[in-house]
Order: structure tokens, then sequence, then C-alpha cells
């Protein structure tokens, strides 16, 4: 088995250097993600507000005035600081293929070419798993969940005062980028338990029957990401118990070519 491993033995001190050196790599892609992504702040923004811009611009309350017409912000800093937390998301988020690269190039010279060759789809997988998470939350939960929160707009009648959306800048990008990033870390869970039921941490058989546990608590973790709406937190929770379901299937097949290498071994 020693002559599958590609590489030499490195001493502690060349993979303290070699980690810092990959995080030294991966912090810089992410600063000159955020450098870049700082100059096309603007746009970034007008991305990020559109699901809410769209709403409000489409729709009118009694009055036939749009539900909303404006952002503001109430801190002198406040605008500021939003658009580098905007640049800083953007750039973080198209780098995250990169970072991912970064770390399957500290591990890979450990690992035999048989489980390289098994790990090299999970690389490929988790960036696309991750973009896609972002996506579902984007245009498909946005738009429910801001509907749903405009649905609180009153008009005013005689004796009362009527409620209308001001919304912050800030505490709105907040919650768009929590979102997102939740969603696409969410996304992640195919490949992190097929890669615990590769080295044997979990299995098919006992993620299908703590599936019912499981369920209360992808719920529970979905109230906890999402604002308290039902409609953010069963749109996540329901991708993730698919997934959930998707990844008992995966480790199952998993677990066959486990015992199909292992007999093969032992014939050899």
């Amino acid at each position: 088995m020693l002559k599958d491993i590609d590489d030499r033995e490195m001493p502690l001190l060349d993979h303290l250097i070699e980690l810092r050196n990959r995080l030294m790599y991966s912090a810089a892609a992410i600063l000159l993600g955020f450098v870049v992504s700082y100059f096309f702040a603007d746009e970034i923004y007008r991305f990020l507000t559109k699901p809410l811009a769209d709403i409000c611009l489409a729709n009118s309350g009694p009055d036939q005035r749009p539900l909303c017409t404006r952002m503001i912000y109430t801190g002198l800093t406040e605008a500021f600081f939003t658009y580098l937390k905007v640049a800083f998301f953007a750039g973080a988020f198209v780098t995250f293929p990169f970072v991912a690269t970064q770390l399957w190039l500290f591990i890979a010279p450990g690992l035999y070419r048989h489980e390289k060759e098994a790990l090299l789809p999970f690389l490929v997988a988790t960036p696309v798993l991750f973009f896609i998470g972002g996506a579902v939350v984007y245009y498909f939960i946005f738009p429910l969940a801001w509907r749903f929160f405009l649905s609180f707009q009153t008009p005013g009648v005689e004796g009362s005062l009527p409620i209308q959306l001001e919304a912050r800048v800030g505490e709105y990008l907040d919650l768009v980028m929590k979102l997102i990033f939740a969603f696409g870390i969410s996304f992640q869970l195919p490949v992190a338990l097929t890669l615990l039921g590769r080295v044997g941490l979990v299995s098919s058989e006992g993620l299908a029957r703590n599936r019912k546990y499981a369920i209360v608590a992808v719920f529970g973790v979905a109230a906890v990401l999402t604002p308290p709406d039902i409609i953010s937190q069963v749109g996540l929770a329901l991708p993730i118990i698919l997934l959930y379901e998707v990844s008992i299937i995966m480790v199952r097949m998993a677990e066959k070519r486990r015992r199909e290498r292992e007999a093969a071994e032992e014939a050899e």
C-alpha cells in the first residue's frame, strides 16, 4: 500500500509551512475578491435588493402607492460599512472554489491514490452545491418571504397611524447575506455525510434509522438561521431533508464500494 502514496512523507514543520502557505493564498484571494468587488458594490447592491424592489414596485397598497420606495440608513457610517460588508461577502462568495481548492491541495499529499480519486468529485460538488443553495434562496425563498413581510403594512385610517416599511439598508443586506451563506453551507450536507460514511463514522442504516430525529433537528436549525416566518423556515428545511435522503443513498453506495475494495484487497 505504501507504493500508492504519491508524495513523500513530510515532517511536521513542513506541514505547518504548507498550511501557512495555503491559508495565505486563500486570504490573498479573498482580499483580492474584496477589492475587486468593492468597485462593483453598486451593482452588487442592486442585485441583492432586486427581489425586494421587484415586489415593492410591482405591487401597490390601497392608496395605489408602491409598497416601499426606498431604503434608509440611520447612522453616518452605516452605508459605508454596509458597502464594505457587501464587497467582502461578494469576494468570499466568488473565491469560495479557490479556497476549497487550497484545502484540497493541503490534504491531497497525505492521501492514497484511490482516496484522491474518491474525494475529487466532492471537491467539484462542494462549490456547485454552495452556489445552488444561494440560487435557491435568492430566486425562490426571497420573493415568498418578502411578500409575507410586506403583507403587514396597513394604511392609516381615522384615529390610527399607517404601518409602512422603511427598510434599513444595513439590516436588509445583513439578512440577505446571512441567508445566502446559510443555504449555501446547508447544501453541503450530502458531501459531509458521504465523507463521514466513507471513513465509517456514519452508516446508511444509522442515518435511515435516525431520520425522524434528523427532521426535528433540521427544523430547529432552520428556525435559528432564518427569520421568524414559516416560509423561510420551511424553504430551508425541505431542501435539507431532501438532501438528507440523497445522503443516505450516497452513503449506501460508498459503503458498497468500500466493501468491494476490501474484498479485492483480501483476495490479493
